[in-house]
């Protein structure tokens, strides 16, 4: 009896320990300012861990938002009334556009037309968002309510510039969940990186470049350099002039965040130089699969040995022009496996009866399914990732931005094969690019060993994410993390001074050599003259 009161005493003890024992990180005040699109798909990923661990979550968005829902459990909203929205300027003419291009069948003088309107369109984008944000900064009781929240944080992605300006502007740390800097891939910005051996994309290079390759690097590397500088002084610079001051540069805030949290690991990205406040969460929103909805398991089940085939091209396509859809749904009908394809526009002439078209499909679980035997995709990040974390090989089907350079990434290691929509359409591309990673084994074991590589880690991507933000909230920031090389101008930070200042000194030291010895020679030649 006494032993069993001792237990109970000690375990009460060690209750009471639990309780009056100070956390590590109490639950956070956390804003935040997302993009929309596949951007946010994975933001609300992250912002449901964030809201399990107890902290909680204001998003600011515009009116026209498409993606986030006004009432949700996990987070409250903040919606800025805007006139028009985002998906207004992505219209389906911008693909078939894209499209156009790709095929190769434009004469110069459209595709330069094309070129030009789609930068216009870019600038665009970002006025929208400036726009939006100087309404919210305009709205005065809504900017008092946001500064008596005592939130302790803001985390954005800053493939839009407006939740640095924002940050900035309400003075809070600044946490990034990145990929994008506007235009060009973060790496560039925030850490060296030689050209050399850093492919830029859209370069279609791996790490591995000729001679000629890195000409090409060269001159893609100036293009987001250029677009980034256009975008910063037509759009984002007179939004920081007009809440910030006018010495504040644009650029210079864009580098001064406290944590990047990048949306890549190395068993997917080329390894490179990096920074001390550089975090890698690639695949943070990849997890073990879930159990299929009914009538999803039983379609997948009656595939027997053959299996099935997974397509969905992303947020921003979900439907193909005609003749293509239909020599994609051709070349299905005539295999083996079952197929479950995201699909919204008509319905192709030429589907079998193998062939399941779905409005939406939880890709994840899907992927996750042992009975999956390929992904076809459009190369997002997310799909790249989560086909990787369960080791499904894929065939690419590129769009725009980062997607060939994604699946790149995935050919480069033997675990994907690449086809364009510019012979998508021609003789059996697409059925034979699908034939083959079906049936050669090497495709689906390199996709498995780079599963294996990715899940070989001392702490869960989401995990260390979620540290690191907590980590900022803990100390008000993480300003021993930050190099100053964004603060120097670029003759200082390419020690172009120095080394002008070095040559001076050692011309000079030349020059003065030189004289003297001139100056001896003369003496001598004259000491001779005078002997003679």
């Amino acid at each position: 009896m006494k032993v069993i009161k001792m237990k109970l005493i000690c375990c009460c003890c060690a209750l009471l320990l639990l309780i009056l024992t100070p956390r590590a990180c109490q639950a956070g005040n956390i804003l935040v300012l997302p993009a929309e699109g596949s951007h946010w798909l994975n933001m609300d990923i992250l912002l449901q861990d964030l809201h399990s661990r107890g902290h909680n979550i204001t998003i600011v968005c515009s009116s026209k938002s498409w993606y986030i829902k006004e009432n949700a459990s996990y987070y409250n909203t903040i919606r800025v009334e805007v006139e028009r929205s985002l998906h207004e300027l992505m219209s389906e003419k911008n693909l078939s556009e894209i499209l156009e291009v790709q095929k190769g069948s434009l004469p110069w003088m459209n595709f330069l037309q094309i070129s030009v309107d789609m930068f216009n369109m870019f600038i665009d984008v970002h006025q929208l968002l400036c726009d939006f944000l100087s309404t919210l900064l305009d709205d005065q009781d809504l900017m008092r309510n946001l500064k008596e929240s005592k939130f302790d944080l803001l985390l954005t992605d800053p493939c839009w510039g407006v939740g640095t300006i924002l940050a900035k502007y309400l003075n809070l740390p600044l946490v990034y969940n990145v990929r994008w800097l506007i235009v060009q891939e973060a790496h560039l910005a925030v850490a060296p990186s030689p050209i050399s051996y850093i492919p830029i994309t859209g370069s279609g290079n791996t790490d591995k470049m000729s001679f000629f390759q890195r000409v090409n690097n060269m001159l893609l590397y100036l293009v987001p350099q250029i677009q980034n500088y256009m975008v910063a002084k037509l759009v984002y610079q007179k939004i920081c002039d007009k809440y910030l001051g006018l010495d504040k540069d644009f650029n210079q805030l864009m580098l001064d965040a406290d944590i990047w949290l990048m949306r890549v690991d190395f068993v997917f990205e080329y390894p490179r130089p990096t920074m001390p406040n550089v975090v890698y969460i690639g695949g943070f929103q990849c997890k073990p699969a879930k159990p299929l909805p009914q009538h999803l398991e039983e379609f997948v089940e009656s595939s027997g040995e053959h299996g099935v085939i997974v397509m969905s091209l992303g947020t921003f396509v979900s439907e193909l022009p005609a003749d293509m859809t239909n020599k994609i749904a051709e070349a299905f009908a005539r295999l083996p496996q079952k197929v479950i394809w995201r699909h919204k526009g008509d319905r192709p002439a030429t589907l079998g009866n193998n062939t399941l078209l779905v409005d939406w499909m939880p890709q994840n679980d899907l992927l996750g399914h042992p009975k999956i035997k390929l992904f076809v995709a459009h190369g997002g990040t997310n799909g790249v990732q989560e086909a990787m974390y369960h080791g499904v090989p894929v065939v690419g089907l590129p769009t725009f931005f980062d997607q060939y350079d994604n699946l790149l990434r995935l050919k480069d290691r033997g675990a994907a094969k690449i086809i364009t929509f510019a012979t998508v359409d021609k003789d059996n591309n697409f059925f034979e690019a699908v034939q083959e990673v079906l049936n050669e084994p090497s495709y689906r074991i390199n996709m498995q060993r780079l599963s294996r590589l990715h899940r070989d880690q001392p702490i869960k991507p989401m995990d260390n994410a979620i540290f690191w933000i907590e980590f900022v909230m803990r100390h008000g920031g993480a300003a021993h993390l930050k190099t100053e090389s964004y603060r120097l101008p670029w003759y200082s930070y390419h020690s172009v001074d120095v080394i002008i200042f070095l040559l001076t000194v050692a011309l000079l030291i030349l020059f003065i050599l030189v004289r003297l010895v001139l100056s001896c020679c003369r003496l001598c030649l004259k000491r001779k003259l005078k002997s003679d």
